[in-house]
């Protein structure tokens, strides 16, 4: 009888953890997160807050997945696979002009890339110092690559006409440019540099063009989530983007240690490279002057409305794209804890 009685006791308490437990485990909302790219160094934006535990102690259960393009990640976003992802501003605007009765448009929600990471990027052996040297000549990009895209803009303010194209795999870019078939290409500095850099090339023996630099003011990348999550999960978008910021003041206080979280998740990375990959990232689009002035995370109402008019016309939308319809910051973290960026 005693016997018996011991094991109903031993019984309900397992019952009993194994309920808790339950409990315990569903109070971490699952979120389906997708990346604008592989796992190279700039992942580590959102792999350092999984790394350690920030997203958990947000009571959060977040999947961080590589993606293939902006575009592709936008997409995904919209047909509900993903609940937010990481995606460039430009492709979400030009999906939302050109699909105005898609029923669950993404909005950008947080913007973490300030300034576009666009670039042309020349040899100086090819003779082109300055934009205005690339008339005439050969470009070359994947169809999807972002600074192909927005080149319309980048060619109407710096004068630029007849220029051809040539498109490829993202593989073969910087391998095309280094063996001469092409005399210039467009991509994010801190990939396409480091490419040609592995390639052989000296960095100064580059030529970079900068978005930015000449006249190009476009935002780059932004957090964007779907219109079903921000109505029926609010909160895990808010403990999210709490989470994100506390993990990109570690990423920015240590780039290095923060690129072991990229190599958790791909172990063939090259460390050095994705450190210096990070650094740059770091350097000209997260912590640069406007994203100093503007404030981490937000963006600038003119500045916005500038680039929603430019990417109508230089992506001939079917509809003119409403920037107030995709902006929302409604769901940012306080002003304490956006201010993660340090004064250079």
């Amino acid at each position: 009888m005693m016997k018996h009685s011991v094991n109903k006791i031993k019984n309900g308490l397992v019952l009993a953890l194994g309920l808790s437990t339950g409990i315990a485990m569903a109070q971490n909302t699952p979120l389906k997160f997708q990346l604008d790219w592989r796992f190279e160094g700039p992942a580590a934006l959102f792999l350092v807050p999984e790394t350690k535990g920030y997203y958990k102690a947000e009571k959060l259960d977040v999947t961080v997945d590589a993606g293939n393009g902006s575009g592709g990640t936008v997409t995904r976003v919209a047909s509900g696979s993903y609940d937010m992802g990481f995606a460039d501003l430009a492709s979400l605007m030009e999906f939302a002009a050109n699909n105005p009765d898609a029923p669950n448009k993404p909005v950008a929600i947080m913007m973490v890339y300030n300034n576009t990471p666009a670039s042309v990027m020349a040899l100086k052996k090819s003779g082109i110092k300055t934009p205005a040297d690339l008339n005439g000549k050969k470009l070359g990009a994947p169809v999807f690559d972002a600074g192909r895209r927005a080149f319309p803009i980048f060619a109407k303010a710096n004068n630029i006409s007849n220029v051809t194209w040539t498109a490829m795999d993202p593989t073969l870019r910087e391998t095309m440019l280094v063996r001469g078939d092409l005399d210039a290409i467009t991509g994010f500095t801190f990939t396409s540099l480091l490419n040609i850099e592995s390639r052989g090339v000296k960095a100064a023996d580059v030529v970079v063009l900068q978005y930015p630099d000449y006249g190009v003011k476009l935002y780059g990348n932004a957090i964007i989530a779907s219109p079903k999550i921000l109505k029926e999960n609010p909160e895990a978008v808010r403990a999210f983007l709490r989470a994100f910021s506390r993990g990109m003041k570690d990423v920015l206080a240590n780039p290095a240690e923060a690129i072991q979280s990229v190599k958790a998740r791909d172990g063939i990375i090259d460390v050095d490279l994705e450190i210096r990959r990070l650094k740059l990232c770091l350097d000209t689009v997260v912590n640069s002057p406007d994203a100093r002035s503007e404030g981490f995370g937000q963006v600038n109402g003119p500045r916005l409305s500038l680039m929603a008019s430019q990417v109508s016309d230089a992506f001939n939308t079917k509809t003119r794209v409403n920037a107030d319809l995709l902006w929302n910051a409604s769901f940012l973290p306080s002003a304490k804890e956006l201010n993660v960026l340090s004064k250079k």
